[in-house]
Order: structure tokens, then sequence, then C-alpha cells
């Protein structure tokens, strides 16, 4: 365990030297940006480790791996975030555990999201998932709502009850204009949320960029970034 810790150690200073830095070259002040540290595949001994490490950010993307393991690290000050596709007969199990759900990109979803959180008690954030590869109307390869689906998606988790609006989210695309482009989709982005934030101050919350594009998705302005492997390490191949 004591070797685990020191590697976890070793790893979060790397990706904090990349986030400082990244953060000095685009003229923004280190505290603007959260890491947020994706634990799937991982242990929640991972979790109880990075925690110990000042870790206080943690995202899961499947909830029969999430649930358990939030239930194990329960005692722990954490902000759990919700980052997958998430299918409507799981949102009363993440809506026990998750703060943030940053992967709403569908009106069916938010209904349920706000019957589940406002059964529990709780209020759940939501960032808006935009899919920069997807055409009006239809959802992107890797989950989200097309861009002219913003506005309304908005106004849904507005008016309704357990839950509050936080900002956006995008995942950078693997086809489309964007393909290749990471800083030009994040960019992209970060006009989408301008124009949120014109009548939505409080959703100012920008979530882009990995492990492989942290530095770019800091560079336009995001104010959380998603770090896996270059925390944990190279996942195993499933199957």
């Amino acid at each position: 365990m004591t070797d685990r810790r020191t590697e976890l150690a070793e790893n979060l200073a790397r990706v904090e030297e990349r986030i400082a830095s990244a953060c000095a070259a685009a003229g923004r002040k280190r505290e603007e940006v959260t890491m947020i540290v994706v634990t799937k595949t991982y242990p929640a001994s991972d979790v109880r480790l990075l925690h110990e490490l000042g870790v206080r950010h943690v995202a899961e993307n499947k909830d029969q791996e999430a649930a358990p393991k939030a239930d194990a690290c329960s005692d722990l000050s954490l902000t759990w975030h919700f980052v997958g596709q998430l299918q409507t007969n799981k949102v009363r199990s993440v809506a026990g555990y998750a703060d943030i759900v940053q992967s709403v990109d569908r009106l069916k979803l938010v209904r349920a999201l706000s019957t589940a959180a406002a059964n529990a008690g709780r209020e759940l954030g939501c960032l808006i998932q935009v899919a920069l590869d997807a055409e009006s109307g239809r959802q992107g390869d890797r989950g989200g709502v097309a861009p002219d689906g913003i506005e309304e998606l908005a106004a849904a988790v507005e008016g309704s009850p357990g839950l509050r609006l936080d900002g956006l989210m995008t995942v950078a695309p693997l086809s489309g204009p964007y393909a290749g482009r990471q800083q030009a989709a994040f960019e992209r982005l970060m006009e989408f949320s301008s124009r949120l934030r014109v009548d939505r101050p409080a959703a100012n919350m920008v979530s882009a960029g990995m492990s492989a594009d942290l530095e770019q998705a800091v560079a336009a302005g995001a104010t959380h970034v998603r770090v896996g492997t270059a925390v944990l390490g190279v996942r195993p191949r499933l199957g």
C-alpha cells in the first residue's frame, strides 16, 4: 500500500505541475481549475489514498462500479461526479451518491433525475453534455446533446425540483469538424458557456479535457479537468 501511495503521490504531482504550467501559460490563476480524478476500474482503496493525498473530486462512469465504491468511501469528504452515459433505470441509484451528474443530454433523463433527487431529499448538480459531433436533434457518438439543444435542456433543469444547473461538459469528439482539434473544440464549448451565463451566471462550470489534452482545456478556459490514467495508471483492457 505504501508503494501505491507513493506512486499516486508522484503521479498527482506531475499532473499538478502540468495544470499549473498550463494556467501560467494561459494567464490564469491555478485555483481557477479543479482536477477531478476519474477512478473507474480502480478500487476503493485507491480512492482512500487519493483522499489522503488531498484529492476532493472523484468521478465514475458506471453505476454498478460507482455505487459500492461510493458506499465504501462514504466517511470521506468527497464530491462525486458521474461522467458516463446514464440510463434512466440507473438514475435512482446514481441520485443516492452523486453530487454532480455531468452527462445530462436528454429531457427524459432530466425528468428521471428530478424525481430521484426529490425522493432522496437531495439536490443534484447537473452539467449539460454537449456533443460537438452531433447534428441537430441527434446525440453524439459518445453521448451528449447537439449544440442547438442546450437551451431546452438548461430550461428543463432549471425548472426541475431537486436539480441545479451548474454548467456544461464535453468530450473531445473523435469525428466531425473538431476531430483531432481539441483546443478548438474546447473553445467552442466556452462560447456556448458564455451564452448560457448571460441569463444564468451561476452555471459557470465548464468540464473539459482529460489526461491527454488537459493543457488545451485549460488554455480554452475550462474550470474542471477530468484526469484518470495520468494519476492512476493505464487501465487494464476489459474483455
